[in-house]
C-alpha cells in the first residue's frame, strides 16, 4: 500500500545518542518518514555534526526547540522529541500548544505531575500523542498477543518477565566503572532505573493481557558503581486474578539486555526472549513443546508482508522493531492529520503512558515504605 512521506523534526537525538540513531534509521526504513528539520543537541559543535551527518539543510537546523517550534508549523508532520526523560513534558506540551504531533521516546516523563500536564494539554488542544515502546514491534511479540486474544493458552494466571543489563556493574580494563550519560544517574521523584526499564515492563504486560494493575510490593536496592537504584523486584496482582513477577537491573553481570517474557494460562504457556526474537516457544496442557518462528504455518500476524522485510532464516532484530513501531505511528499520524479516527492497538498514547508511570509510581512508594501498595488507576 502506497504512502505519503511524512516529515519529521526531531528535538534531541544526535549522533552521540544510541537510540535518536535508532529513531532516525527505523523511522525512515519503510519511507514513511523523512527527518527533514531538527535541534539535535545543545551542544551547537554536535548539533552541526549530526546534521551533516544525517543532511539535514543549515536552514532547518536550530539552536532550541523554542525557534524550531516557531519556524516549523505547517513544514513538518510531526515533532519527534529524543531528549532526556526530565526535559520531556516542556517540550511536548509546548508542542502540542503550538498545534503539532508529538511522538516521544518513552518514558513521556518522570513524574505522575508532568505526565498529568501532557494528558491535559493533549485534551485542551485536541493534540495527538504517541510514545515509542519499542519492544512492541516485535513481530514474534504481536504473534503473543494474538494468540493470547485467541485464547491459544487458556485463562492468564502469571507472567514473568525481566529485563537484566550490567552496565552499572562492569569495569574497563582499568577497573574503573563504565561512565554513563549524567542524565541515567538522576533519581529524582522516581528511579530512572525505572522509567528508563520499567516502563517497558510495564507496557508489554498491558500490551499482552489487557489486564490492568491492582497491588504490588517491591524491592529497590543500590548494588552498583553508582548512588542510584539499579535493581528492582516487583509481585504484582492484577485483574482477572492474574500475577506478574517483574525484575529489572543494571547490576545483572553476563547480561547486555536480557528482556524475557514467559506467560502461563490455564491450557499452555509461552516465552520470548529478545535475544532470540525470531523464536517463540509454546507448551500445550499435555506438556507437549514446540519451538515456532516466521516460517511456522501455523502463525498467522508474523506472515503479514510487513513483517518479511526478507525471508525467514534473516532475523529481524531490534531496528526492524522499532520500524514496525513508526509504521504504525506513521498510519496515527495520517489520520490524525486528516480527521480520522487515529487509534491503534500498536500505537500508545498519553494514557498508556500515564499507566506505566503510575505502576513504577507504586513500586517506588512500595519499596520505601515496605509494603504492599495500591496502584492508582485514575
Amino acid at each position: 500500500m502506497a504512502h505519503k512521506t511524512l516529515e519529521l523534526a526531531f528535538i534531541g537525538g544526535c549522533i552521540k545518542s544510541a537510540v535518536g540513531t535508532a529513531h532516525n534509521i527505523a523511522c525512515r526504513i519503510d519511507h514513511r518518514f523523512n527527518v527533514s528539520a531538527a535541534v539535535f543537541s545543545l551542544d551547537q559543535k554536535v548539533n552541526q555534526e549530526t546534521a551533516a551527518a544525517w543532511n539535514i539543510n543549515e536552514d532547518r537546523l536550530y539552536t532550541s526547540y523554542q525557534e524550531l517550534l516557531e519556524n516549523e508549523k505547517d513544514r513538518v508532520s510531526a515533532i519527534v522529541i529524543v531528549t532526556p526523560t526530565q526535559t520531556h513534558a516542556d517540550i511536548s506540551i509546548a508542542a502540542i500548544e503550538a498545534g503539532y504531533p508529538v511522538i516521544c521516546e518513552k518514558a513521556l516523563t518522570a513524574s505522575i505531575d508532568d505526565a498529568n500536564r501532557i494528558k491535559n494539554a493533549v485534551e485542551n488542544h485536541s493534540g495527538f500523542l504517541a510514545v515509542t515502546y519499542n519492544y512492541i514491534g516485535y513481530p514474534m511479540v504481536r504473534e503473543i498477543r494474538h494468540m493470547i486474544m485467541a485464547k491459544a493458552i487458556g485463562k492468564l494466571s502469571q507472567i514473568h518477565i525481566e529485563m537484566p543489563q550490567d552496565s552499572f556493574a562492569r569495569v574497563d580494563q582499568k577497573n574503573s566503572p563504565l561512565t554513563p550519560q549524567q542524565w541515567r544517574l538522576d533519581d529524582s521523584e522516581l528511579p530512572i532505573i525505572s522509567t528508563d526499564l520499567g516502563v517497558h515492563l510495564s507496557n508489554m504486560i498491558t500490551f499482552l493481557s489487557n489486564e490492568q494493575p491492582l497491588e504490588l510490593v517491591a524491592t529497590q536496592n543500590s548494588y552498583g558503581n553508582f548512588n542510584v537504584i539499579d535493581n528492582v523486584n516487583c509481585l504484582v496482582r492484577y485483574t482477572n486474578d492474574m500475577t506478574c513477577n517483574i525484575w529489572f537491573s543494571k547490576i545483572a553481570l553476563g547480561y547486555r539486555n536480557g528482556l524475557k517474557v514467559r506467560i502461563f494460562g490455564d491450557k499452555g504457556s509461552l516465552s520470548w526472549n529478545q535475544m532470540e526474537p525470531e523464536v517463540l516457544i509454546h507448551t500445550d496442557i499435555c506438556g507437549m513443546t514446540r519451538t515456532l518462528d516466521r516460517a511456522n504455518s501455523e502463525l498467522s500476524l508474523v506472515k503479514q508482508p510487513r513483517y518479511n522485510r526478507f525471508k525467514a532464516g534473516h532475523p529481524s532484530g531490534y531496528i526492524e522493531a522499532f520500524a514496525n513501531c513508526y509504521s504504525d505511528i506513521g498510519d496515527a499520524v495520517t489520520n490524525f492529520i486528516e480527521g480520522k479516527e487515529s487509534q491503534s492497538e500498536y500505537v500508545f498514547g498519553v494514557d498508556n503512558a500515564l499507566s506505566d508511570i503510575r505502576l513504577i509510581d507504586a513500586m517506588n512508594r512500595s519499596a520505601q515504605n515496605k509494603q504492599w501498595v495500591k496502584v492508582d488507576l485514575k
